[in-house]
């Protein structure tokens, strides 16, 4: 089943079914008016929602075009954004870059920060920000949408509480981060806005793809038309999706329609660092990396980081090549006081 917010006068926007070949939408408010009520009924409205998306797909029900343009984020705010670090390579390239240790806890047990979850960008929206100073950077990620999960939650059960999956732009601001971090209390400016593919999925979906704790697919990012990476979520992945949950619910329990990142997709090339798309590598799901790596090889970075006009298309297809979230893509421009 695949599942999207349209845009309408309410903030929250209006849920409806999508077909799996994204062609066509049916309204789904005579069952939940948004997602989140979906959520928070999960075990009684999911099968009136697959029984909607199923006669959709038959062609029981003609429905209506879908475009992605009318999307927003399928939470456009959510109670819960929780961004974790499963991909240790990216963050071990961060400090070998300068020249910090990785401490041994880190493949031991995930990092995470609680970002903003209150604004999410549509997903065919601008990145709306004030300067380029900052060191405007993307972050191509994985997404899973949770129902409420108890407070100390073993992993081996954690993954039963993934509900959706998704995909997401973890807007950073690389400019901001060392002075935030040197106050010893984390992100706050340097995470502006996020957003998410324009479809959420059921992890059925997903087929084989899905092995109930990662998605073993190519994500695609490209970076002002051009192929940035294509690196396999499922591969070097620390971390599992059960993992980060269970991580997330150790001193909390989560409520329906939190939702847990995976941190940026990353994987290694024989052993070692990436390599760009360009090279035979598999490209990278944001500019800090191939930064760091050329900070590491030649002592300092050659790639910028984004510029006003610049744009970013991420996106994940299936065996068959086709689109299974839709796309984000979005255009960067300068922020102006109204």
């Amino acid at each position: 089943m695949k599942l999207a917010t349209l845009k309408s006068d309410s903030r929250d926007g209006e849920l409806v079914v999508v077909s799996a070949d994204l062609a066509r939408y049916s309204p789904a408010g005579n069952i939940a008016v948004t997602l989140q009520e979906a959520l928070d009924n999960w075990t009684r409205i999911s099968p009136e929602l697959t029984a909607l998306a199923e006669k959709l797909n038959l062609g029981m029900i003609e429905g209506e075009p879908f475009s992605e343009n009318d999307a927003r984020s399928p939470l456009p705010r959510a109670y819960q954004w929780a961004d974790g670090s499963a991909y240790v390579n990216h963050v071990e390239l961060v400090r070998k870059a300068r020249g910090a240790v990785l401490p041994d806890s880190f493949w031991t047990e995930p990092m995470m920060y609680q970002g903003g979850s209150d604004s999410f960008l549509d997903p065919h929206s601008p990145i709306v920000l004030e300067s380029e100073d900052w060191g405007i950077d993307f972050e191509a990620e994985i997404a899973v949408v949770l129902d409420d999960v108890p407070m100390g939650i073993a992993p081996a059960d954690a993954g039963n509480h993934v509900k959706l999956v998704m995909l997401v732009n973890d807007v950073s601001l690389r400019g901001l981060i060392p002075a935030e971090l040197a106050k010893g209390f984390g992100f706050f400016h340097a995470k502006p806005s996020s957003a998410f593919s324009p479809v959420a999925v059921t992890p059925d979906e997903l087929g084989a793809a899905w092995d109930g704790g990662k998605l073993n697919l190519a994500l695609l990012s490209t970076l002002n038309g051009e192929l940035f990476g294509k690196p396999d979520a499922g591969q070097d992945m620390t971390f599992t999706f059960p993992q980060l949950i269970a991580h997330a619910a150790k001193s909390r329990p989560l409520c329906a329609g939190t939702i847990i990142g995976s941190g940026t997709v990353s994987n290694k090339l024989d052993g070692g660092p990436g390599k760009p798309v360009d090279a035979g590598g598999a490209g990278y799901s944001c500019i800090a990396e191939i930064r760091m790596i050329e900070t590491i090889d030649k002592g300092a970075p050659a790639t910028p980081f984004m510029k006003f006009g610049d744009t970013i298309r991420i996106e994940m297809n299936d065996a068959d090549g086709d689109s299974i979230f839709g796309a984000i893509n979005q255009i960067l421009e300068r922020y102006g006081p109204m």
